[in-house]
């Protein structure tokens, strides 16, 4: 820690003032209740979880990598190779926010189908354990900043220097950040819990076979160029310019629009950075309870109700980075 971040306080450093938290006197919204949460009524309709379109979506994301890939090999140009490691690196983004979805068992109607879905199809390929880390990630939705909160070293301390936030972008870039994480991770294969080391087991099992399906296929550098090394670098690269757009500098708070950033969701961001509306955070932290796609509805009943303000809503990721990085 340097003398700088000795100064700034661990939280809080961009919490929202509380003008900016209050409520209109008037009528709100007859689709939300005192506490912003949808109507039993209307949570009802927003529960509804569209398996089929969520099959297409996990089926899309693999063949879309498949034509990323097999264009890449098939050109076999560098400039070629170097735009399917940055896509690959958005695979990743994609695969990893329907595991988010699968571990709140919003992904599938059927809870079978779902951690099965989870576990083999998006969460193993990802180096993910979704049933590690919905432990986790649920311990992050009880109360975000509290003390069983994950994730706080990844909030605290911001606003920071744009000499600091350079630094951080530029271990994840070159994975740094990423080599770091994974060496903790496989330290999971000699842990004495099973229920760990099991699933490290099974993580690296998928690895395997994905690197020997490559080079049966006579291309054995695809699986450690164009996915270990995305997966590396630039998925995270996207996971902390995603992340602390979500929390970061704020404070536990019992109202969750104080413990979480709103950012206008762009097309391109939607495209690259937020994957099915992973983006909406807000609205998905006011209830986790809701799929995805209901997501944009919510949020915009908040926004018409008058509980999400343009104080309260950052009008694009580039102006909440800005900020992020004033320090």
């Amino acid at each position: 820690m340097t003398a700088a971040d000795a100064t700034r306080p661990a939280l809080g450093g961009m919490s929202p003032p509380a003008a900016a938290l209050a409520l209109p006197d008037g009528p709100r919204s007859t689709l939300l209740g005192p506490d912003l949460r949808p109507t039993p009524e209307w949570r009802a309709r927003l529960r509804r979880i569209p398996a089929g379109r969520n099959a297409l979506a996990v089926a899309s994301v693999w063949a879309q990598a498949g034509l990323v890939v097999g264009a890449a090999v098939r050109l076999g140009h560098p400039a070629a190779y170097a735009a399917a490691f940055l896509l690959m690196g958005r695979t990743h983004a994609q695969l990893l926010s329907l595991m988010h979805e699968a571990a709140h068992r919003l992904l599938f109607p059927s809870r079978r189908v779902n951690d099965w879905v989870g576990r083999w199809l998006v969460g193993y390929p990802t180096l993910t354990n979704v049933d590690g880390y919905r432990r986790v990630h649920m311990a992050h939705h009880r109360e975000e900043f509290g003390p069983d909160e994950p994730d706080v070293p990844l909030y605290a301390h911001y606003p920071i220097p744009r000499a600091s936030f350079a630094r951080k972008m530029l271990r994840d870039a070159t994975g740094v950040t990423g080599v770091r994480m994974l060496r903790d991770q496989l330290r999971g294969l000699r842990s004495p819990v099973p229920l760990v080391r099991d699933s490290q087991v099974r993580i690296v099992a998928v690895q395997a076979g994905m690197w020997a399906a490559c080079a049966a296929a006579g291309v054995w550098w695809v699986w450690p160029l164009l996915w270990l090394g995305p997966y590396l670098t630039v998925w995270r690269v996207i996971n902390r310019l995603r992340s602390i757009a979500e929390h970061g500098g704020l404070r536990a708070d019992a109202d969750r629009r104080a413990t979480t950033h709103s950012v206008r969701q762009g097309r391109l961001a939607r495209l690259a950075l937020v994957p099915y509306g992973i983006g909406w955070h807000m609205a998905h932290h006011l209830d986790p309870g809701l799929p995805f796609r209901a997501l944009p509805r919510y949020h915009a009943e908040l926004r018409a109700s008058g509980a999400v303000s343009d104080a309260l809503e950052w009008p694009s990721y580039r102006a909440c980075w800005r900020a992020l990085s004033a320090g």
